[in-house]
């Protein structure tokens, strides 16, 4: 399977979310901006903001070029070439009862033979809700099943470990799916490949039905400070932990693609007061809730 075969489909991926999240939202079409790298290759960076999506981005990549030494010193080989090429999306809602969801699927290849597929799915309420996290977490044990029976528990432990906050000792969120390397070793790569596609054309699934449930809830402005105040550890992760963003700036990539996943709004309150729901949800940012299954009583 060709490099470009690969490119192709995640532009596919990208035009077909995008149509489908502008009907979702109801009020506001995507903006584009085509970028190019210098080093080589480039990408479509949509961004939405409007009525109901806050800001949403759905990114597309295909990026090559002289691998950077830190990385491919990490990966135990010598000067290289690469060719990196995926989706990347992030959507912010207006409504605080509206969790931040995000997704990724992409592909890495060197000249001198190592490729795999990477990728994930996650969301953060700024509400935890149970009855959301057992259906978001069923349509991605759905969706693994349908590839490998051991993929789901891996992948959710995986991303329970990855979309953590250290310095807070707290999850980002309700986690979901992540997974790496998918190379050789784990099976073919038109396997993978349709894996990490399926991953893509579900995830206005596993997000629609959530935000329709909330998009036009009544909200008060304490809520509303307790959404820019999550939002102000989403962006904590993001600048601190991700490794994508880290990626991204490394090997010279369009600087305000890497940061498109950022809130329009955030805030970092001193010592902030969280009330009973809001200590509900911060009870529950920990890893191995198993959310399928998870009720009050634990």
């Amino acid at each position: 399977m060709h490099k470009e075969t690969i490119a192709e489909e995640f532009r596919k991926i990208q035009d077909e979310i995008c149509k489908d999240l502008e009907e979702l939202d109801g009020h506001g079409l995507f903006a584009e901006n085509i970028w190019e790298r210098p080093g080589g290759g480039g990408g479509r960076t949509r961004v939405l903001t409007s009525r109901h999506i806050e800001k949403g981005g759905v990114n597309f990549s295909a990026v090559e070029g002289d691998m950077p030494e830190r990385i491919y010193k990490a990966l135990g080989i010598g000067p290289n070439r690469f060719f990196a090429t995926g989706v990347s999306i992030v959507l912010h809602g207006e409504n605080p009862h509206v969790p931040i969801i995000h997704m990724n699927i992409r592909y890495f290849e060197t000249d001198k033979g190592p490729w795999w597929f990477g990728g994930g799915i996650d969301m953060t309420p700024h509400y935890i809700d149970l009855n959301d996290a057992r259906q978001f977490h069923e349509i991605l044990k759905t969706i693994c099943d349908k590839h490998n029976p051991d993929y789901y528990e891996e992948f959710k432990s995986w991303a329970d470990d990855y979309f953590y906050l250290k310095h807070r000792k707290e999850t980002r969120g309700i986690g979901g799916i992540f997974f790496d390397r998918m190379d050789e070793t784990r099976g073919d790569k038109s396997k993978h490949f349709g894996f990490v596609c399926d991953v893509g054309r579900n995830f206005v699934r596993s997000y629609s039905g959530v935000f329709k449930k909330y998009y036009q809830k009544q909200y008060t402005q304490k809520e509303k400070e307790w959404q820019l105040h999550r939002r102000g550890r989403y962006a904590e992760f993001n600048l601190v932990w991700d490794k994508g963003t880290r990626f991204g700036l490394d090997t010279d990539g369009n600087t305000e693609s890497i940061l498109m996943s950022l809130p329009p709004e955030a805030r970092w309150t001193y010592n902030y007061q969280a009330g009973v729901e809001e200590k509900k949800t911060l009870s529950l940012l920990r890893k191995n809730i198993d959310w399928i299954n998870y009720t009050e009583e634990g």
